[in-house]
């Protein structure tokens, strides 16, 4: 996920500055850099990405989950020193998954406001067919949709069936907890998805000429006296 790596294209240059000796020169510059925005945006990779980072927040919140369990049922101090180390495990997961994850969304937006300036240059209906990624982001929507539900199922279910005596407020606790993060992801994974259909539909669509016989009656020419 490092830009040194995989840099995003820089923006295009304002009105005044561009330098472009054709329309072919401007269209190959904008297919390029659109290439590279979708993929960074949508692409496979940063979809695993995403999920993986989602898998070592789950697992240091369990890690953390146990803990905090173990707080909860020790009777002495050396009954809580298992705790002490799952939380500490739990905390060297959380806090870089937490930071890597918060820089890929910052990232990813980047990458977007990108994408709408190179695509508003033009337009190029044969080349545009695949930057819209109908398929792509169809998927980002099915997994954050999934990623959500889950989520909310936790968040809701858990403390519903909770019952005095037999659940511990920790237990529920690690459960929201859980939850929340399968939420908050599944709503971050959701909002891109829409954000690169509406984008889709306003700039990469081909124009549609306007029919004839709809085109307003004071566009006609009037008739000769």
């Amino acid at each position: 996920m490092s830009s040194r790596r995989d840099p995003l294209p820089p923006p295009p240059p304002p009105p005044h500055l561009r330098s472009w000796p054709d329309r072919a020169a401007l269209l190959a510059d904008r297919d390029r850099a659109l290439t590279v925005l979708g993929r960074a945006s949508l692409g496979g990779g940063r979809l695993a990405l995403f999920l993986v980072w989602l898998l070592v927040l789950e697992v240091g919140w369990s890690l953390v989950g146990a803990a905090w369990i173990g707080f909860d049922e020790a009777l002495d101090p050396l009954g809580a020193a298992p705790a002490f180390l799952f939380a500490g495990a739990g905390l060297a997961a959380l806090v870089p998954a937490g930071f890597f994850q918060v820089g890929g969304v910052r990232r990813d937006v980047a990458a977007h406001r990108l994408l709408v300036r190179w695509a508003a240059l033009d337009r190029a209906p044969e080349r545009d067919a695949r930057h819209r990624a109908a398929g792509r982001s169809l998927a980002w929507l099915l997994v954050s949709f999934a990623l959500g539900a889950a989520g909310l199922a936790l968040c809701v279910g858990v403390p519903a069936a909770a019952r005095p005596g037999t659940t511990t407020y920790a237990e529920v606790g690690f459960a929201v907890g859980a939850g929340l993060l399968l939420w908050v992801h599944g709503l971050v994974g959701g909002a891109r998805a829409v954000a690169h259909f509406r984008t889709a539909v306003r700039l990469l669509s081909p124009v549609r000429s306007v029919p004839r016989a709809a085109r307003p009656a004071s566009s006609a020419r009037p008739p000769h006296v």
